[in-house]
């Protein structure tokens, strides 16, 4: 897995010592292959009181539910924020594949190309949400909001 924020201890592991505390706030997934960007969202998310873990891309980006499916009871309730435009796997195809294995959570979707056609198609593969680059961080804050169960 290619996160820092999601990578295992190292060294030894000692489950009692070595293993993170499971957060109480609330968990975004976020994936964004521009590192400035991914720093950018993450710090406002952060500042707006959830706990993210950040992916790299798509592949990376289901790594990391894996990852957090692992150590978190409240794992279903995570919001997933993925921009459609990544290499390797883009967050239309993480959309498709999640809904085909019944994932429920709310997926919010970010992209710079954001014609009707990427909208309409990211709606009937069940995004949540798009939203259009450049955007608000506080926007992105408030739809995180909104589609979050917890």
């Amino acid at each position: 897995m290619g996160s820092a924020l999601a990578a295992e201890p190292a060294g030894e592991t000692n489950q009692a010592q070595d293993e993170p505390a499971v957060s109480k706030q609330p968990c975004v997934l976020l994936a964004e292959d521009d590192r400035e960007m991914r720093m950018l969202l993450a710090a406002a998310l952060r500042q707006a009181g959830y706990d993210v873990v950040e992916a790299l891309d798509g592949v990376d980006l289901l790594d990391c539910i894996a990852w957090v499916v692992e150590r978190r009871p409240d794992w279903s309730e995570a919001v997933l924020v993925t921009d459609v435009r990544m290499p390797a796997m883009g967050g239309l195809e993480v959309v498709a594949r999640l809904r085909s294995m019944s994932w429920q959570g709310p997926i919010i979707l970010i992209t710079a190309f954001g014609d009707e056609a990427t909208h309409d198609l990211a709606r009937r593969l069940g995004a949540t949400r798009v939203l259009d680059k450049p955007f608000d961080l506080d926007v992105l804050c408030d739809a995180v909001r909104e589609v979050c169960p917890s």
